[in-house]
């Protein structure tokens, strides 16, 4: 199969040949059938399969297509500005021989680009990517009217929803004629987006395309260890010199703050990525990652959703991932391209079993690494013994063990073990 089999208008076509797309990706190749048929979709793929364009394609098809367009005839959702930047520019790409028009819609910045979405709203614009916050502001200003839209595309709607969006989206979703075509993408399909969808779209056909495995070019490596030890162990690894471009993921916000805090106390070139920065902070702080003026990035899962550098050399999960899929997305920033990469993860007792979830999900154990001797033992675990593990943590967690952050000394630590 290759493009040509879609019918796709000619001008649409000659923009992929430019681009130098010939065979459609497996996502590609089902859901593009299905939207062009005018079916309701509900699709899980991640990112790297070629998802965008899997649902540009065909919307952008139908615009040539159609006869009168409305202001604005197709609105995409995503849940960070880093994502509606880098759809905008693939339809940018896409879009050159057929004068279709887009505007990406997020927050932060300064004021012209405030006024400069405003204007194109009003006057009107092919596609809008939107973040539902920054929407929403629009539509309270009386700028944007979206009475007429034909498609609307959720785009990491498990990201969307875990971020809080649910509501804003509802309250976009109101503004929104009834006879419309949706289409719903998610990198995983948990119960509360399988509840959402049946919400919002009508008869949906579903498209499943597998997780794919962590590139081979990945080394995988875990460390049994206690939550007092996460540090040292970590400061360790890092005042190494092995490792030039690193990302540190942790579970929470608060965590990222935290560590941020005590790796720059040790002199370290870090720098904390989340939602609290104002958006040229962040801009700023990716630049200077990707300009290797930055070597450590620390953040929650949203920045493995959001950055696409290559040569990273090294991806640390501090905290294990309770989704398997989430620890695929964060690893996956490594050994892209042609690089190699490592991805080392700390795993507590409380976290075992989410570990073990990753390996099944992956269909592969990873290398278990003994802690340097300074650190003392880790704890004991034994997965088979769960009531017996289940007592040990509980034991642990009196003495307080379960401290995300702070360093201590590592005797106690041995001794618990």
């Amino acid at each position: 199969m290759n493009f040509n089999d879609f019918n796709f208008d000619e001008r649409l076509l000659e923009g992929l040949t430019s681009m130098g797309f010939k065979t459609p990706t497996p996502i590609q190749a089902q859901t593009i059938p299905l939207i062009s048929q005018q079916h309701d979709l509900i699709a899980c793929a991640q990112t790297g399969t070629g998802k965008t364009a899997s649902y540009l394609l065909p919307i952008m098809d139908a615009i040539c297509k159609m006869p009168d367009r409305p202001t604005i005839s197709a609105l995409i959702l995503a849940p960070t500005r880093e994502l509606a930047v880098q759809i905008d520019q693939q339809v940018e790409g896409l879009a050159y021989f057929t004068g279709i028009t887009s505007i990406a819609v997020y927050g932060g910045g300064d004021g012209m680009g405030y006024e400069q979405q405003r204007r194109a709203l009003r006057e009107g614009v092919d596609l809008v990517i939107a973040t539902p916050g920054r929407l929403i502001a629009h539509m309270g200003s009386g700028s944007v009217k979206l009475e007429a839209i034909r498609f609307l595309v959720l785009d990491e709607a498990d990201r969307m929803l875990d971020m809080g969006f649910k509501d804003d989206i509802l309250r976009i979703v109101r503004q929104l004629p009834e006879q419309r075509q949706t289409l719903l993408f998610s990198a995983t399909m948990p119960q509360k987006i399988r509840a959402f969808a049946k919400v919002l779209l009508k008869n949906p056909s579903q498209v499943n395309i597998a997780v794919s495995k962590p590139a081979e070019k990945i080394k995988q490596l875990y460390y049994k260890v206690f939550d007092q030890q996460k540090l040292n162990l970590l400061k360790h690894i890092l005042q190494g010199n092995e490792y030039k471009s690193i990302i540190i993921f942790c579970s929470t916000k608060e965590h990222v703050k935290l560590l941020d805090k005590e790796l720059r106390s040790s002199d370290l070139k870090v720098k904390a990525f989340h939602s609290d920065l104002q958006q040229d902070e962040r801009e700023q702080i990716l630049l200077s990652f990707k300009n290797r003026r930055l070597n450590i990035l620390v953040g929650t899962d949203v920045l493995s959703r959001g950055i696409d550098i290559e040569g990273i050399d090294l991806v640390v999960n501090y905290d294990v991932p309770s989704d398997p899929e989430d620890y695929i997305h964060r690893i996956g920033r490594t050994a892209r391209a042609e690089h190699t990469g490592t991805a080392i993860t700390f795993v507590n007792s409380r976290d075992f079993r989410k570990f073990i979830a990753i390996e099944r999900l992956m269909d592969r154990s990873v290398e278990e690494t003994p802690l340097p001797d300074f650190l003392g033992e880790g704890p004991h675990i034994v997965p088979t013994q769960k009531k017996k593990k289940k007592k040990i943590f509980k034991k642990r967690k009196s003495k307080g063990y379960d401290h995300p952050i702070k360093a201590t000394t590592t005797s106690e630590d041995s001794k618990a073990s």
